[in-house]
């Protein structure tokens, strides 16, 4: 299964969803914002029922801001409600600074690359 939404550009966001065995995997690539974060929401919630195992692949990601946070506990927490749970996969740059700073890599596990994000 594979699906893109939105168009990559300086300040637009492309997210494209997979499936490997039993783990979705989202691509994200461009800047999550105000502007963007929805179409991310779109996707991470709009996960079919049986997706509760999610990564998400911030390695594109070229900004994110408090909207993008937002989007990533809300879908952390429905899918550890529904008995699963999301990891996030090569955040880097910006997006792993925010994460920091507001503490979410403390809550949701955060790994250097894609496979190791797949693998644990």
């Amino acid at each position: 299964m594979a699906g893109t939404h939105g168009a990559a550009g300086p300040d637009r966001l492309s997210i494209v969803r997979t499936s490997t065995e039993d783990i979705t995997v989202v691509t994200v690539l461009g800047q999550i914002d105000l502007n963007t974060a929805g179409r991310l929401r779109a996707v991470l919630l709009g996960c079919p029922e049986t997706a509760h195992r999610i990564v998400v692949d911030l390695g594109q990601v070229t900004f994110m801001d408090c909207s993008g946070v937002n989007v990533l506990i809300d879908a952390h927490h429905a899918v550890h409600r529904a008995g699963g749970w999301l990891r996030l996969a090569v955040p880097a740059g910006t997006a792993l600074r925010v994460l920091r700073i507001v503490g979410l890599d403390t809550v949701v596990d955060c790994y250097p690359t894609l496979r190791q994000a797949l693998g644990s």
